[in-house]
C-alpha cells in the first residue's frame, strides 16, 4: 500500500466550536481547509495553533469576518482546490479544479464529476438539523493525486 505523503484536514460549520475529537483528527493533518460558518475568530486562532488554516466566510460569519474572501482559489501539494460556502453561489467555471469544498448544507456529501471531487465535509460543531457530525480528511499518496477521501464521523459523541 503507498504510504501517505500528506494529509488535509477538512472541515465547516463549526458554529463557534471545536470538538476535541476534531481537534485530534486534525493534529495528524499538514493543512486545514475551514468551508465557513465558523463564529468567531477564536475558532481559527485555535486551529493555527495546530496546522495552518485556509478559510472562507459563511453566511453566519458577520463582521468580524470581513477579512475572509468569499471563495478561494489555491493550489496545496499540487491540487488545484477551489473553496466556497453554500455551492449555489459558484459564478466561476471550475474545470481547471481538482478538489471543490463547500459547506452550509451540514450534509456530507463526496462526488466526482470529470475528474474533480465535490466534497462537502459536513458540520463538525454542534449538532443540528439531526445531521450527524463530521468532517473529511484528504490523504495524498503523491503530489499533486488524492489518494482518497475519509469521511470521518463523530455521530456517538
Amino acid at each position: 500500500m503507498p504510504q501517505c505523503i500528506h494529509r488535509i484536514g477538512v472541515i465547516s460549520d463549526t458554529h463557534g466550536l471545536l470538538r476535541e475529537e476534531v481537534k485530534s483528527v486534525l493534529s495528524t493533518c499538514d493543512v486545514i481547509l475551514h468551508g465557513g460558518d465558523i463564529n468567531r475568530q477564536q475558532v481559527l486562532d485555535e486551529l493555527e495553533t495546530i496546522a495552518k488554516v485556509y478559510a472562507i466566510r459563511g453566511n453566519n460569519d458577520k463582521e468580524w469576518a470581513v477579512h475572509l474572501p468569499e471563495n478561494l482559489s489555491l493550489e496545496l501539494f499540487g491540487l488545484r482546490i477551489f473553496m466556497i460556502h453554500d455551492k449555489k453561489r459558484i459564478t466561476e467555471t471550475l474545470e481547471t479544479y481538482d478538489l471543490i469544498i463547500c459547506g452550509h448544507s451540514h450534509k456530507y456529501e463526496e462526488t466526482a464529476d470529470g475528474g474533480r471531487i465535490w466534497l462537502n465535509p459536513g458540520s463538525c460543531g454542534p449538532r443540528r438539523f439531526k445531521h450527524p457530525v463530521t468532517m473529511a480528511v484528504i490523504e495524498m499518496e503523491e503530489h499533486g493525486k488524492m489518494g482518497r477521501v475519509v469521511k470521518m464521523d463523530f455521530s456517538d459523541i
